[in-house]
């Protein structure tokens, strides 16, 4: 028979054997709705105790593969393939960008070249425009000085012979008077 003591030690543990009309009473009550610091106060206790079940959970999945030495050679084969596909993913990956920055470089210093000898031949056909231009001008103004020293030459031969007849038809004349002059006063005389 169980004593007043033993009793509720069994409640406390919820080990009593129960009639059909105290678990109808359970049930009924366990329906009754629940009060806001009810709910608050089961949520202050849930949580934390989830955490807890969650972060053991956690570490045993961690530490599971690690206590047998068969699975344990599992996981170092699963992690030494996984890092494999890593590094050659890595290396692909790195080649890919490899390629791809030596492609620009050749297309930039295929651009940059072609530039450099697009301005060359630009700079060696102002040149030879400029040197064509130089030659045209320099024989213009030689031939314009030719011609212009040919006229002055010309118009100071003209000149020098009109001056060269002034002079003697000036010196004919000053002697014509001269004589004139003379007989004029060797007349008086």
């Amino acid at each position: 028979m169980a004593t007043p003591q033993s009793t509720n030690s069994a409640q406390a543990r919820g080990t009593t054997k129960r009639t059909p009309r105290q678990t109808k009473t359970t049930k009924t009550t366990a329906a009754a709705p629940k009060g806001p610091v009810q709910r608050v106060a089961e949520t202050a206790v849930d949580v934390p105790v989830g955490v807890v079940l969650r972060v053991t959970d956690r570490i045993q999945e961690a530490f599971e593969p690690w206590t047998n030495r068969r699975t344990a050679e599992r996981e170092l084969r699963s992690y030494r393939t996984q890092v494999t596909r890593s590094l050659n993913r890595s290396e692909r990956r790195g080649t890919t960008a490899r390629r791809r920055a030596s492609t620009r470089v050749r297309r930039t210093r295929s651009t940059f070249e072609r530039q450099v000898r697009r301005a060359e031949r630009e700079a060696r056909r102002r040149r030879r425009k400029a040197e064509t231009t130089l030659r045209q001008n320099r024989r213009r103004l030689e031939t314009t000085l030719r011609r212009n020293r040919r006229e002055a030459e010309t118009r100071l031969r003209k000149a020098t012979r009109r001056a060269e007849k002034a002079q003697a038809g000036l010196r004919n004349t000053v002697e014509e008077q001269t004589s004139r002059a003379q007989e004029f006063v060797s007349s008086l005389v």
